[in-house]
């Protein structure tokens, strides 16, 4: 059990994950105390938290949000400062007072706090896959060179680090998967609500069938990407970056249990797995307490009940962006950050009923093509790949939706 009393800044605290560590710390208030939270518009959500755990600061994306926070909070008798925009995202990750960042905001926009906290020697739980994506090997340097503690929180990840030998998981960089007996990380992937539909079916996918994930609870853009396969590619990228793991050795495998989360397979023929039910808040509650484990409130999983555990190959065919991830994270550069870019547009425009659900990769792939060779030596240069991808994705949008209202 710890013992010294961990405070700690959730970055995207009204999301999926940040609701979920909200719960695991709520369950051990003698071991954690909120410091700080965000949100982006679910004002409500950040009202009950300031209610429940009183942060010293809530930050918000504008003025209007904050306002509504302010007001909430003197009807509520509470004295808790509001803060707006990116610097204050950075500022309540590197406070002084934190040693813990939970990095759960979605897509490109968590990354500079994420980054800033790692800077700063925190320990970084990381539940933001676009902070590897778009800037994997600067970030991994930066964790490097400031000491920071690099935990994991995607449950996929969070399995394999559990199942990696203890000097290797937390010093990747050291040495490499020879020398630690490692043959290969194996992905679990559950295969999304669509695992079994044939393209025609694809064709016809709404947003609210793509929204319902058969075992996980999620928000809706990372639902869409596990129902696309793209939220496995992108955890093939963050495998690379977090485990210094070569890329032909890393397989996804389709389980649609979504029992066993991950396995690390050794060179002697062993297989290591982490099993377990379906909840984030084990990953969480590992990385809260790490190395030692506490009660998460999760439910323990009875394997006479799930009776059968099944796997399969992925479909490249039918789910083309996870040949696209390993094809962009092989190219190297911004490829990677231009993928992750023309991903966020595909889906917001997918969501908005705007493009099909089978034309998420075919966008993704255009703008691949279309960006290929941007330069990438800086965090400057990638956050221009970033915007550059955005810009001509959101055109593709435009043009494809004239296309179909014709």
């Amino acid at each position: 059990m710890p013992q010294t009393k961990r405070i700690i800044t959730i970055l995207g605290a009204t999301g999926s994950i940040g609701q979920s560590t909200l719960d695991v710390v709520a369950q051990h208030p003698e071991l954690y105390s909120v410091f700080a939270v965000s949100g982006a518009s679910q004002i409500d959500k950040l009202l009950e938290i300031g209610q429940q755990f009183q942060p010293k600061i809530i930050v918000v994306l504008d003025e209007v949000r904050a306002k509504q926070v302010r007001d909430g909070l003197q009807a509520l008798a509470l004295d808790i400062e509001v803060q707006v925009g990116e610097q204050a995202l950075i500022d309540i990750a590197i406070a002084p007072e934190v040693d813990t960042v939970m990095a759960s905001i979605v897509g490109a926009a968590g990354m500079p706090a994420t980054l800033a906290a790692a800077q700063a020697g925190k320990r970084v739980l990381l539940a933001n896959k676009e902070t590897l994506v778009l800037a994997g090997q600067i970030f991994m340097d930066v964790v490097s060179q400031s000491g920071a503690q690099l935990l994991p929180i995607d449950s996929e990840h969070n399995a394999i680090y559990q199942s990696l030998p203890i000097g290797f998981r937390e010093q990747p960089y050291g040495s490499s998967f020879v020398e630690a007996g490692i043959e290969k990380l194996l992905l679990t992937a559950s295969g999304g609500p669509f695992r079994s539909h044939t393209l025609a079916q694809l064709e016809q996918i709404t947003p609210a069938q793509a929204i319902k994930h058969p075992n996980w609870s999620m928000g809706k853009k990372i639902s869409v990407d596990s129902a696309s396969l793209m939220n496995k590619g992108l955890e093939v990228i963050e495998a690379h970056w977090l485990f210094n793991a070569p890329i032909d050795r890393i397989d996804v495998v389709v389980h649609p249990q979504s029992v066993i989360h991950s396995m690390v397979q050794y060179c002697d023929g062993s297989v290591m797995a982490q099993l377990g039910s379906p909840d984030m808040r084990t990953p969480i509650a590992y990385g809260l307490a790490y190395p030692e484990r506490i009660s998460a409130g999760v439910k323990l999983l009875d394997l006479f009940a799930i009776a059968r555990l099944d796997f399969e190959a992925p479909d490249h065919q039918r789910f083309p962006c996870l040949g696209l991830a390993y094809a962009a994270i092989r190219e190297g550069g911004a490829a990677p950050a231009i993928l992750n870019a023309a991903n966020e547009v595909a889906v917001a425009a997918f969501l908005a009923e705007q493009i099909r659900f089978t034309q998420i990769p075919q966008l993704i792939e255009s703008t691949l093509m279309a960006k290929a060779g941007l330069a990438s030596g800086s965090l400057d240069e990638l956050l221009a790949a970033d915007h550059q991808a955005r810009t001509h994705a959101q055109a593709l949008v435009a043009k494809w939706r004239t296309a179909i209202a014709c």
